[in-house]
């Protein structure tokens, strides 16, 4: 030990130097404002709003057009609800199969809609809120009137557009053949927007 004090290492010294930016200047207003129309936007386009041209939401759409590639069609014998579900969510909607189910159990209830466009057999639900069944308990197919929703899709009467891993192509909208929305009415909630057609 000598008679100088030891000196603590510079680098612990210093404060951070915070790194330099020489881009635009973006006040947390502008930004909040800016993002939140930006959500708000995506989650009306992509999950929340029917589509007037086809009357349906994309999950809706998802659902259909993924029995419709499996060929689970109403001249077919029915599938476990499980199946769809699953490929919807696989290929075409990551966004939990809960919300998956809900939205194919309402497209088989008659009293959610005026025209089901699933046929479903098993515990569907009831009126009385009483929930459907686990979708391994029920068991599911295309109705009738979705063949009209379908048909000709081959026939690039649609445009398609990449899936969300960019593997696979779904439909932007299903060529309709009846005015779907005012049949079967719609109802969606998104951020700072709603619909509900009876």
């Amino acid at each position: 030990m000598g008679d100088t004090p030891e000196t603590p290492d510079e680098a612990e010294e210093l404060p951070p130097v915070p790194p330099r930016y020489d881009g635009p200047t973006v006040t947390i207003e502008d930004e909040m404002r800016t993002s939140y129309l930006d959500y708000s936007m995506s989650v009306i386009v992509s999950r929340a709003i029917p589509d007037l041209r086809d009357g349906l939401k994309p999950v809706h759409r998802r659902i259909l057009y993924a029995m419709h590639e499996t060929g689970n069609t109403h001249d077919k014998p029915y599938r476990k609800s499980a199946r769809p579900v699953g490929d919807t969510m696989g290929k075409y909607h990551p966004h939990g199969d809960g919300a998956i189910y809900d939205a194919l159990v309402r497209m088989a209830q008659p009293f959610s809609m005026s025209l089901p466009l699933l046929d479903g057999q098993g515990n569907f639900g009831s009126m009385d809120g009483d929930n459907p069944a686990a979708m391994r308990y029920t068991e599911v197919r295309m109705d009738r009137p979705a063949s009209a929703l379908l048909v000709d899709i081959e026939k690039e009467t649609v445009d398609f557009t990449d899936n969300y891993d960019g593997k696979d192509h779904e439909p932007t909208v299903l060529p309709v053949r009846f005015p779907n929305m005012l049949v079967n009415g719609a109802g969606g909630i998104a951020v700072g927007m709603a619909t509900n057609i009876p």
